[in-house]
């Protein structure tokens, strides 16, 4: 019988786990490359035979998405499995489109066929969009289960952008050391400088399998920190899904976001403090619609300023967390909300300084007028980005990405740090939904 031709659609992430799970060494398939897209410069790389395993001794190419239609007609493809998150209905029946149309079965992979089995108790956080709060309360879990004696590890959705992964296989980050050593970029420190700041541990990297495995060796639980949309890697003991009502309507409208809120336990809608009654009753809705048997919690994202006097008042450029505001869609974030709150005098536009791949990224996402956002996939766009701050005519930075951005940057500018974490009224509320679980697992607390 004929090896199954396959192409796998992905950004880096989960198109590689997918990969790991279900085809490598398994030699009824013949994966002949990978596509990429969403993040910049991740494709011409080669997905390399100490990951790809005996099968594919030379490794497996890595193209352009924009290429899929040639690449099906050139190696007479059977099957392209799409692997990324956070598309609307639309995008990925366009896709599903190219590919029927040029002769191949187009197919979604799912939690049976991907999820890996833990050996310690496991909590997953994960979202209807990216930029929705899950890594506030991600960490807050954290926290949670740490004060009660616990050894916590958290397991992050993948981003290996370094060009070669061989040296991502299994990362561990514990210390700002570990953020050198691994070349991250401004993605991944907004993900793993939070943990680290207070003293915790996470894991990230290609290997999933191997990555558990270490994971399980120094905790007693684990928590899966999801990326974008997507669904957790690992089979969860409790599934929480975070929902953003300032996208209403979003929850049931991108993949895999809705499957997130049908299979979730618990559904978290966040920031209700900053969004309209109407907005947090319609997400309310759709909850219950696809989802009736889930707990439905209202949060709260506390957003502070630090040394608010250098802003107000001031004319003013807002940087926003990169992927929040670029394929997550929205306008503005917890900087633009901040900005508002703490009195700036004007949110300025940064288009008109902007330099080099910032401007591309203008040019792809037009949605974004007022806000920066914090493009950083490699040392030359960290550059632009530093060189977009320093020509802009303004007395200040605020920063909402959630790191300390003077660490990458060296800007002539005054950096007002925006910090956001769930308040203590909502801390107490997942205080009790952890308290729950333990006792569900047979755990002291």
């Amino acid at each position: 019988m004929a090896k199954r031709k396959i192409i796998i659609m992905g950004a880096a992430g989960r198109d590689f786990h997918n990969f790991n799970t279900v085809f490598r060494d398994n030699s009824n398939y013949d994966v002949v490359c990978f596509t990429a897209t969403q993040i910049p410069s991740i494709e011409q790389r080669t997905y390399p035979p100490e990951l790809a395993g005996k099968l594919y001794p030379k490794g497996i190419p890595i193209y352009p998405e924009s290429q899929l239609k040639e690449l099906i007609e050139k190696y007479d493809v059977d099957e392209v499995v799409l692997a990324y998150s956070d598309l609307s209905y639309d995008y990925v029946m366009h896709r599903a489109a190219i590919v029927n149309a040029a002769g191949a079965d187009f197919t979604l992979l799912g939690p049976k066929a991907t999820m890996v089995e833990s050996k310690k108790p496991l909590i997953a956080v994960c979202a209807v969009r990216t930029g929705c709060g899950k890594s506030q309360i991600s960490r807050a879990i954290f926290r949670i289960l740490r004060d009660k004696g616990f050894k916590v590890a958290s397991i992050r959705h993948p981003m290996p952008y370094d060009r070669d992964l061989t040296t991502q296989i299994c990362q561990r980050f514990a210390s700002y050391d570990d953020l050198d050593k691994y070349n991250c970029t401004i993605e991944e420190r907004e993900e793993y400088e939070p943990y680290i700041d207070m003293g915790g541990v996470v894991y990230a990297g290609v290997d999933y399998g191997e990555i558990l495995k270490s994971a399980e060796k120094e905790a007693d639980i684990i928590i899966w920190d999801g990326g974008n949309n997507d669904f957790p890697f690992y089979k969860p003991d409790l599934w929480i899904t975070v929902a953003d009502p300032h996208r209403a309507g979003h929850e049931v409208l991108y993949y895999p976001g809705e499957m997130n809120v049908r299979a979730a336990d618990v559904v978290i809608i966040n920031k209700v403090n900053t969004a309209d009654r109407d907005s947090i009753d319609r997400v309310v809705d759709n909850i219950r619609a696809v989802n009736p048997n889930a707990e439905i919690m209202e949060a709260i994202s506390e957003v502070k300023v630090e040394n608010p006097e250098h802003i107000r008042g001031k004319r003013v450029i807002v940087i926003e967390d990169g992927p929040t505001v670029t394929h997550g869609g929205m306008g503005y974030g917890a900087g633009w909300i901040a900005a508002r709150a703490y009195g700036v005098g004007e949110i300025v536009d940064p288009r008109p300084f902007a330099v080099g791949s910032i401007i591309d990224t203008f040019r792809k996402y037009t949605h974004l007028t007022n806000i920066l956002p914090a493009m950083g996939y490699g040392k030359t766009q960290i550059k632009e980005l530093e060189e977009t701050i320093n020509r802009s005519d303004v007395d200040a930075i605020v920063s909402g990405t959630p790191i300390d951005i003077n660490r990458v940057l060296n800007v002539n500018k005054t950096i007002a740090r925006v910090r956001y974490d769930v308040d203590k009224t909502t801390e107490e509320k997942l205080k009790s939904l952890v308290s729950k679980f333990l006792r569900s697992k047979g755990l002291s607390n």
